[in-house]
Formats: C-alpha cells, sequence, structure tokens
C-alpha cells in the first residue's frame, strides 16, 4: 500500500481542522462571494483550506498540494495533497446540511487516500486503495463498509448532484438515468458515502475539479467499490472531470456502456 497508518491519521486531523472552522461559520448568515466562474464562495471555505495547507506546510513541507480556493504547490512532488475545504458550497450557504470536506492523496499522481468529512452530520469515510473504509458516526464509533451488489442498471439507485452539470453530456446522462430504479439528485460528496455504505449503487457527475474526485476514488475502493472516468479509465490528477463512482463493477460497467451509447 501506498499510504501507512500516519499518513490515515494526518489526514484525518486535515479534516478535523477544516470542520472547527467549517462548522463555526455553518448557519451564522456568512457573506458570499462569486468567484469568476460564478461559483459561490465564503470566508469558511478560504479559512479551512488556509488551516489544512498550514498544517501540511508545518508537518509535510515536502509534500505538494492541490486546493479549490489556493491553488497549487510543489505539484512535481510525488506525494500531493488534494483539498476541497467544502464540497457542495451551495448546500452550505443554503444551510442544508449535505455538504462536507475532501482530503485526499496522490502518489505519483494516482489517489490512494481520501477522507469524506461531513461535520454537519457528524459522519465521515476514511478509505485507502488497497486497503479498507471506515464510515464513523457523531458518537465517534467506526466501523468498516463495503457496497452492495447490483448487476444491473434496472436495480440501481442513482445520485448526481444535479443534472445541470451535463450541458452537452446531457444526452448521455438520461441515457443511464431512464434505466435506473431510482435516480436521487443532491448530496454533494455524501452521496459517494452512501454508495460506499451500500445504500446506493451509482454516483456520476460531469465538470468536477481535481478536488472533487480524489479523495472519493479510494473511500470506493476501500469499500469495494469503483470510481472512474467515463471511459472506465483510472482516475488520476490529468483526468477531465467526469466520472463514474459504483459499488458493483457489473452496474459499473453497464452504465460506462450506456454512457457511450
Amino acid at each position: 500500500m501506498a499510504v501507512d497508518a500516519d499518513d490515515i491519521a494526518f489526514a484525518g486531523r486535515l479534516a478535523d481542522a477544516a470542520a472547527a472552522i467549517v462548522l463555526r461559520y455553518f448557519r451564522t448568515g456568512v457573506a458570499v462571494d462569486d468567484k469568476a466562474d460564478a461559483s459561490p464562495v465564503t470566508v469558511a471555505d478560504r479559512a479551512a483550506e488556509e488551516a489544512m495547507r498550514n498544517l501540511i506546510a508545518k508537518e509535510r513541507p515536502h509534500d505538494g498540494i492541490i486546493g479549490e480556493e489556493y491553488g497549487r504547490e510543489r505539484t512535481d512532488a510525488s506525494r500531493v495533497w488534494v483539498l476541497d475545504p467544502i464540497d457542495g458550497t451551495k448546500s452550505f450557504i443554503s444551510g442544508r446540511p449535505m455538504f462536507g470536506t475532501l482530503v485526499g492523496l496522490a502518489v505519483d499522481g494516482v489517489p490512494q487516500l481520501g477522507v469524506i468529512d461531513c461535520a454537519a452530520v457528524g459522519e465521515r469515510w476514511t478509505g485507502t486503495v488497497g486497503g479498507e473504509t471506515l464510515h464513523r458516526l457523531r458518537d465517534g464509533t467506526a466501523r468498516p463498509v463495503r457496497t452492495r451488489a447490483c448487476a444491473t442498471l434496472d436495480k440501481a439507485t442513482l445520485y448526481c448532484s444535479s443534472p445541470l452539470m451535463f450541458k452537452e453530456n446531457f444526452p448521455a446522462f438520461e441515457r443511464v438515468r431512464t434505466q435506473v430504479k431510482l435516480p436521487m439528485y443532491g448530496g454533494d460528496c455524501y452521496a459517494y458515502g452512501l454508495v460506499a455504505s451500500g445504500y446506493a449503487d451509482l454516483d456520476i457527475e460531469a465538470g468536477l475539479g481535481i478536488y472533487d474526485y480524489v479523495a472519493v476514488v479510494p473511500v470506493l475502493a476501500g469499500a469495494g467499490g469503483l470510481m472512474t472516468d467515463w471511459q472506465g479509465k483510472q482516475l488520476t490528477l490529468a483526468s477531465d472531470g467526469r466520472v463514474v463512482a459504483a459499488g458493483d463493477s457489473h452496474v459499473h460497467a453497464a452504465a460506462i456502456a450506456a454512457l457511450a451509447g
């Protein structure tokens, strides 16, 4: 395994640092700014990422960083931390607790360790490629989780953040949506945790940034699932932001085929 117990513990500390800040601002009427792409950002996003970057600079100064709010540092390093301080800022600013912090570690460009921390609901998934995924609850208890079997699209529960994200890819998405048993919208990164825990089967997204998926790949892998691009290829730091997360390789293959038409 490319990561060890110290890496896992450090990733948890990064998520803890972000959670303390994010919860301080949640449902406080925090001011919202618009970024160049018109997506929202708040002081909570910026402060949470800054806290994580400061920890990395102090304890892992040779590692690289890619963050949603403050960009890239030392990305030629073998080990790069990929940070999304608030995945689901639209949920955060509208009072919905389904947002989370994503902490990923890529080694030689490939995701190996991930944390999905949904602090407002007190749940966290931590997973490694070649290891396991643990689901921690608000009371501090944690247990390994596994994805569920689902061989065909007509049996599948599908999540996506919003159909609006697909734009020119909408016909491809519709080929999947019209075949599944239960399409669901919203949930942000929490939906990936539901796939990892065996409560849903697919999550299909488009237009993601690196910081939106690097942490999720190991969480799915450690739970027995998988996450790839729309061609079924391994996700790396160079992927195009169209992803398919699945709990079962059979339904993953069916989704890939439907997306391709």
